[in-house]
């Protein structure tokens, strides 16, 4: 039983025995203490004031008082205002940490066959370029609370939406065929995914060219700025060819699609290189390639019962001003899709081939208008899951340098950032002494798992919802709200371990009561206690980043108890097995907080 559960139904008595009033379990207001009062947990005794007929400092008296004298887990109480603060006794805490410490898997609660099924997408990139710093946030994201959502008892299949059609796709495979000579992954030595990104890069650098010389012979013609701009981008010649590459590709050419399905799986081959490094991945990929048919064949359903209508250049919209929206476009003139058809197309597919109870995408906030308009169609079109769809909407993250633009090739790209946040990890523990005395194996993974454990707790911490700015050097200091920092505390609780094995000391199944416990180890054990409901509460809020500062507070919390007091120092031999105990148990549960969030550990540094 919770110690809040206890001290809840104790309190019901009190009311009872003190003022004959029953009252509802849902009266009853337990906090933490605040940090400046004594006591572990504190009642707010203004809703008993009408039965106790008596001012709040004398109603939290009496309580205190029965409470005192009936309840064996209050060792002490003090009254500030209408807040009685109540002091646990040592033994409650014993016992609560011999809870925690029977379970490995404390606060992870396991899915069972009627768990609801969530569905999360994330990654969602494009087949014209390698992954970036946004895309880094949004797999972070999505692998995080994919995992918290599995923590919390939901059964979870984390699902992947290719953008693997369109201008942007026929733009790369043009450029290829134009300037490639042929090259591939293989003769160039470059990632797939790099080698394409190249020629989107190329695409765009030699249109750009066109169009400026076009709007020179125009301006010379006698048309204005703006006029000979228009016209020279409708009259590329390397546009006009990567429309008609479109067109073939729709229309199924042969040619066409042999070209596509080679560059793309030079990509995918890329993708997975990347993914597997950041820690990722998927239960299914869809591809946008097979849903964008799916999506206008339920266009055209909702154009013949009436729900959208046509214009006279042949596109179908829908009209969204009933709902406080304008016009949307679902199909252009020419009969090709958007991507709200495509969405609509993948959402068909995904809930005919799960049973899914949620659905929760993990896109940008500058899509925060799409999904409100996607979950109205949906609701429009039939789909009763339409409605309830979660936009997990998140901020940008850019570079202490500023914005990035993959047209230009400034992009901060995914493997190079992981890439030189492991070299980066690898100088600063040089620098610091903390690989000493290991192999270069060791050495290397050491230093993999701290420069990725700094790049993705830097990420994580951070609330979605805001825009960031992702400060390599920051992230990656041995102090303060990072991951090396909670990463270095594990290792330290790891050597401590290590020692009293050592020296033929054993932590036993049921650690033994009796100990009078200071503040800060009673602290601690509170925290640890919390973890559950943090769990709850990122998992309720679809938020990260409520976990991640809780393992920053929890390391934060033992890191002082660790310069306060001692350990295999202590003389009284059930304290140093106490202290063991607790130790044992703060670095399961931030290994587990850690795991969560997709951060690995080391049991050494």
């Amino acid at each position: 039983m919770k110690i809040e559960d206890k001290l809840t139904e104790s309190i019901l008595n009190g009311i009872k025995t003190l003022y004959n009033q029953e009252v509802p379990a849902k009266m009853v207001q337990l906090q933490k203490t605040k940090k400046e009062f004594e006591g572990h947990l504190t009642l707010v005794v203004f809703p008993f004031l009408k039965m106790s007929k008596k001012g709040p400092e004398q109603t939290a008296q009496e309580i205190g008082e029965y409470l005192k004298q009936n309840e064996p887990a209050i060792a002490n109480y003090n009254v500030i205002k209408g807040f009685l603060n109540l002091t646990i006794a040592s033994d409650v805490w014993i016992e609560l940490l011999n809870r925690i410490h029977a379970d490995n898997q404390w606060g992870i609660q396991k899915a069972d066959d009627n768990a609801p099924l969530v569905m999360i997408e994330y990654s969602s990139p494009n087949t014209n370029k390698p992954l970036h710093l946004g895309h880094v946030r949004n797999n972070l994201l999505g692998s995080a609370l994919a995992n918290i959502m599995a923590a919390n008892g939901n059964k979870v299949v984390k699902t992947n939406i290719v953008n693997d059609r369109g201008i942007h796709i026929c733009k790369s495979m043009l450029a290829w065929l134009k300037y490639g000579n042929g090259e591939t992954p293989e003769s160039s030595g470059k990632k797939g995914d790099h080698l394409i990104g190249d020629y989107y890069v190329a695409f765009d650098k030699h249109y750009k060219a066109e169009v400026k010389e076009l709007m020179a012979q125009y301006q010379a013609e006698g048309m204005n700025e703006e006029e000979a701009k228009a016209k020279a981008e409708a009259n590329s010649p390397l546009m006009l060819e990567a429309r008609e590459m479109l067109r073939k590709w729709e229309a199924n050419d042969p040619e066409v699609r042999a070209l596509w399905k080679k560059m793309n799986d030079w990509v995918y081959a890329g993708f997975d290189e990347t993914y597997k490094m950041m820690g990722v991945s998927f239960d299914k990929i869809y591809y946008e390639s097979q849903t964008y048919l799916e999506g206008k064949e339920k266009v055209m359903e909702g154009l013949e019962k009436g729900l959208f209508y046509r214009k006279e250049d042949g596109s179908v919209w829908a009209d969204l001003t009933p709902e406080g929206l304008d016009h949307k476009l679902l199909l252009r003139g020419d009969g090709t899709s958007v991507y709200m058809t495509q969405d609509i197309g993948t959402a068909k597919l995904r809930f005919q081939d799960y049973p899914i109870n949620k659905m929760i995408y993990v896109v940008g906030n500058e899509q925060n208008y799409h999904f409100q308009v996607l979950s109205i169609l949906l609701d429009k079109l039939g789909f009763e899951w339409g409605k309830d769809l979660v936009h997990f909407s998140y901020g940008m993250v850019e570079l202490p340098e500023g914005k990035m633009k993959s047209r230009e090739g400034t992009v901060v790209d995914a493997d190079d950032l992981m890439e030189a946040m492991i070299e980066t990890a690898k100088e600063t523990s040089n620098e610091l002494g903390k690989l000493d005395g290991l192999t270069q194996e060791e050495a290397d993974d050491i230093a993999r798992i701290v420069g990725l454990g700094a790049l993705k707790y830097f990420i994580l911490k951070v609330d979605a919802r805001k825009n960031m700015t992702f400060n390599p050097k920051e992230s990656i200091d041995f102090n303060g709200n990072t991951g090396p920092f909670i990463q270095y505390t594990y290792a330290r609780i790891q050597s401590i371990l290590r020692k009293a094995t050592e020296a033929g000391l054993s932590i036993p199944a049921v650690i033994p009561s009796g100990i009078e416990l200071s503040t800060k180890e009673e602290g601690l054990i509170q925290m640890l206690a919390d973890f559950t409901n943090v769990v709850k509460q990122a998992g309720t809020d679809y938020n990260p980043s409520i976990l991640a500062n809780y393992a920053y507070d929890l390391v934060k919390e033992y890191n002082q108890f660790y310069h306060d007091f001692s350990i295999l120092r202590e003389e009284n031999e059930a304290l140093k097995i106490f202290r063991l105990a607790l130790s044992q148990n703060v670095g399961k549960v931030v290994k587990l907080a850690m795991g969560l969030l997709g951060i690995e550990v080391p049991e050494r540094m």
